[in-house]
Order: structure tokens, then C-alpha cells, then sequence
């Protein structure tokens, strides 16, 4: 970017933060109970704050790790909150939980099975970039109904940039590379949304649920609603990114010969890939069975991933050299400011007055409409917060709401938690999304930009599935139909 260009969206940023900081009084949100939702001093400077950042991160003035150490700076000096507060998050465990998810994927590159698993691929999909790009976001998606999608995304990693190397380029971005790498974090996205064990909002959102309507959702409930929606979403996905990043490549000749040779090279799997998958496993299988185990719900997700890197220093499968060098810090530090303008957004009122504000515009509309105003809602928002606090602020809000309108109220739920595991816009919407710019395919940018068909792709498969699926499985639209 031109030296001029960048320091005017630098000032563009900050204008922004300076005109909500000195904005007068604004009138306070009212939802539908008649409940006031007032935005205070700090929860206006939250907002410029919020601006500022996303500014900056889509077009990239400074590093985007940096980004984050200005939202953490300008906190205290906008009294949007202390000091102690606003870097606390930096250090949050859902960032551990990605820094663990990066360890893992490091280890496995080290021992050498990602390799081994991109050219077993690679030996079966064949030659054809296509059917590689579908390979590769099959695979991700399946995944995460097991896993969370930031240990799949960080697993992933290192076998798309074997893929990457075979297919001849070099390190310069490619289309190919920009279709595999955003391709992959959208899959892994639309994966999680599949089963409860693909990210904390599905359980916290079902929780939300019967905490207002009484109702119980099952595991199976759960994934027989939103199973449809993340594989025709996988699909279509798939489809995007290969009419917007054709590939330079229709065919790789002879990938497939290239693929076998190399992987009769590696040999037979040595003891060192057994130990790290036998110890990845144990941690992944803690998480898995959290949900049904009363006695691991206590233990905070990010520890067995962090058990597990730090028995791999430990044995020595990774060095100092490698936390130094090889962790992409600037992705951590782009996940601990997220978390930190997420949390200011959140505990200054200013993520419940947007909300309130927006959901209380659609309180006569029609039902197709409110549905969607919801989806919107909670699309734009968990790309800027985390997306179990998007739920929270939107679904009870949504729900009463929905009381009024007539419309049903597992509609709400469904669309509203398929909603916010698909943030395709910012970086920080979702781990993925980060860990995939760390391959150097794409800029911030043409994620944004890609983003916005991607988004209205999910939106288009929720109507679908609203008029044809889910009325059929007994889901109508309308409560009491």
C-alpha cells in the first residue's frame, strides 16, 4: 500500500475513535420488555475503538499484531477501562487455546505427519486442482464435528502448505493458494457448526435456549438441523472459491506419481509421528468427552492442548528454536487484542446497545425478515466478538422478540448459532481465519472482499433450508404450525 494511502486510513481510524469519544449523550436502547439500555462514556469510546481497529486490520496500516498492542494502549488512555483490564485478556484462554491449537499443528509438522497425510491425499484425490481444493475442505469440515475448528485449522496448516509446494509456484501467492488457504478456514467454520463439539457457542447457545424457552435441544437434535446447512454450505464454499480463484492449474501433471514417490520416501511411520498422535489424541479425546464427563466440564479447554505442547518441549520434539521462530506471534497477538476489544464491547454496554438497537427496528417486520435481521446481526457482530458473546447478547433479546411475532422459536436458534460460526470478513472472527493468513496467500483485504459473496452465500442457505428442509423434518417457520 502507497505511504499516503496508509496514513490516511491510519487517521481515518483514529478520526473515527475521537469523533464517539467526544459525541454527545446518545438516547439509551429500549427492548421490547421496555428495558433501557444505556451507552456510556466508556461503551461510546468502545465503538470509536471498535472502528479504529477494524479500519486498521482490514487494510493493514501496521501489522496486525500490532493493531491489537494499540487496542490494549488506547483503552486506558480513552478511560474505556484500566490498564490491567484491557492486557488481562491478551492473556485470555481462548488465546492459549489457539497458542496450544499452533503448538500442536508445529508438532506435527516437526515429526513430519503432515507431510505423510498431504501426499496419502494427494495420491488419492489425483491431479486435478479442483478435486484437491474439495479434498482439502472435506476433510477440514469433517474434522471439526469431532474437534474445535481452531485445532483442525491449526492441523491443517502444514499439510496445505505441502500441498502448496507440490503444486509448483514457489512462496508467491497463487489462486490456488488464496482458494486453498480462505477455503479452508470458511470450511472449517461451516463444519463446526454441525455438532456441539465444534465450538463453544453450540452448547452455549442451546444452554441460552432452555434457559428462555424451557426447551431441551439434544446432541442429535442439534446436528440433524445443522448438519444439512454446513455441508451444503461446504459445498457451495467449495464452489466460490474455485470461480473466484481459478486456479492457474486445471491439472498438475504427474502430482499423483509425484505424490506416491514421495511418500514411499518418508518410509514406514516412525515412533516419534506415534508418540505425537497418541498424545494429540489424549487431548483432543479430553475435549471430546467433556460434554458427558461431569468431572472434565471445569477443566478450561485450552489445557490439554497446552499439557500436550508442553510434553512435546519436554521430549523434546520442539526446541526453544522453534517457540522463537516458528509460532506465528503475530497471530497471537492479533487474538488477544480481538479478545480485548470484544470484552470491552461487551462489559462497557456497548455490544448489548447495538444489538438492542438493531433487533427492537424489526419488532413489527415480517417473520422472513426478523429472521434474517437476527442472522445479519449475529454475522457482522461475531466477526468483531467472540462468538459465544454474540449469542449471549443477541439470542435472549431475539427470543422474546420472537414471542411477539409468532415465529418459531427453535428458527431462531438454529439460524442464529449457524450464524456465528461463519464470521468470513475479519481475521478475528475466528481462529481459522487467522491461522490461514499465516500462509502469506491472501492480504486482509481480499479476505474482507471475499467475505461479502461468502456471507451472502450462507444467508442464501439459510432461506433454503427454512422453505425446504426443515419444514420437512417438522421445523415450520411460524410456532404452532
Amino acid at each position: 500500500m502507497p505511504e499516503r494511502k496508509r496514513y490516511l486510513f491510519i487517521i481515518i481510524g483514529f478520526s473515527l475513535l475521537l469523533l464517539f469519544y467526544f459525541m454527545p449523550e446518545l438516547k439509551p436502547a429500549v427492548d421490547p420488555a421496555g428495558k433501557e439500555f444505556a451507552l456510556s462514556q466508556s461503551g461510546k469510546a468502545a465503538i470509536g475503538l471498535f472502528l479504529l481497529a477494524g479500519i486498521w486490520w482490514v487494510f493493514e496500516v501496521i501489522p496486525i499484531g500490532v493493531t491489537s498492542i494499540a487496542i490494549g494502549l488506547f483503552q486506558p488512555l480513552f478511560h474505556i477501562r484500566e490498564a490491567k483490564e484491557a492486557f488481562r485478556d491478551f492473556m485470555d484462554p481462548t488465546v492459549m487455546f489457539i497458542l496450544g491449537s499452533l503448538i500442536i499443528g508445529l508438532a506435527f509438522t516437526k515429526a513430519g505427519i503432515t507431510r505423510r497425510v498431504a501426499y496419502k491425499m494427494l495420491a488419492v484425490v489425483g491431479e486435478d486442482t479442483r478435486k484437491i481444493l474439495l479434498g482439502v475442505f472435506i476433510i477440514t469440515a469433517a474434522l471439526t464435528h469431532l474437534m474445535a475448528h481452531t485445532a483442525v485449522a491449526a492441523t491443517m496448516f502444514p499439510i496445505l502448505l505441502s500441498i502448496l509446494a507440490l503444486y509448483g509456484e514457489g512462496e508467491r501467492p497463487s489462486k490456488f493458494g488464496k482458494a486453498m488457504f480462505i477455503g479452508m478456514a470458511y470450511a472449517a467454520g461451516a463444519g463446526s457448526i454441525a455438532t456441539m463439539l465444534g465450538g463453544a457457542r453450540n452448547p452455549a447457545a442451546v444452554g441460552f435456549f432452555k434457559e428462555f424457552t424451557g426447551q431441551e435441544v439434544s446432541f442429535i437434535e442439534f446436528s440433524q438441523h445443522l448438519l444439512p446447512f454446513g455441508w451444503l454450505s461446504v459445498i457451495l464454499i467449495w464452489i466460490l472459491m474455485i470461480t473466484l480463484f481459478k486456479p492457474e492449474k486445471i491439472k498438475i501433471p504427474g502430482l499423483r506419481e509425484t505424490a506416491k514417490d514421495l511418500y514411499k520416501q518418508l518410509g514406514p511411520v516412525t515412533r516419534q509421528e506415534i508418540f505425537v498422535l497418541v498424545v494429540v489424541a489424549l487431548a483432543l479425546g479430553v475435549l471430546v468427552v467433556q460434554s458427558f464427563v461431569p468431572a472434565l466440564k471445569t477443566i478450561d479447554r485450552s489445557v490439554p492442548l497446552l499439557a500436550a505442547g508442553l510434553i512435546f518441549f519436554i521430549v523434546r520434539i520442539l526446541t526453544v528454536q522453534d517457540l522463537e521462530k516458528s509460532i506465528p506471534w503475530n497471530i497471537v497477538l492479533l487474538f488477544s487484542g480481538a479478545m480485548s476489544i470484544g470484552f470491552a464491547l461487551w462489559k462497557s454496554g456497548a455490544a448489548q446497545w447495538m444489538a438492542v438497537n438493531w433487533l427492537s427496528m424489526l419488532q413489527g417486520a415480517h417473520w422472513l425478515i426478523f429472521v434474517l435481521g437476527i442472522s445479519v446481526l449475529v454475522l457482522v457482530m461475531t466477526n468483531f466478538i467472540m462468538n459465544v458473546a454474540a449469542i449471549a447478547i443477541t439470542l435472549p433479546v431475539a427470543l422474546v422478540i420472537a414471542q411477539y411475532l409468532g415465529v418459531n422459536p427453535y428458527l431462531v436458534l438454529y439460524a442464529a448459532t449457524a450464524m456465528a460460526g461463519m464470521p468470513f470478513l475479519l481475521l478475528i472472527g475466528a481462529a481459522p481465519n487467522a491461522i490461514a493468513y499465516e500462509s502469506r496467500q491472501f492480504t486482509t483485504g481480499e479476505f474482507f472482499v471475499t467475505g461479502i459473496p461468502a456471507s451472502l452465500v450462507i444467508l442464501a442457505v439459510l432461506v433454503i433450508l427454512i422453505f425446504t428442509l426443515w419444514p420437512a423434518m417438522g421445523m415450520y417457520p411460524l410456532a404452532g404450525l
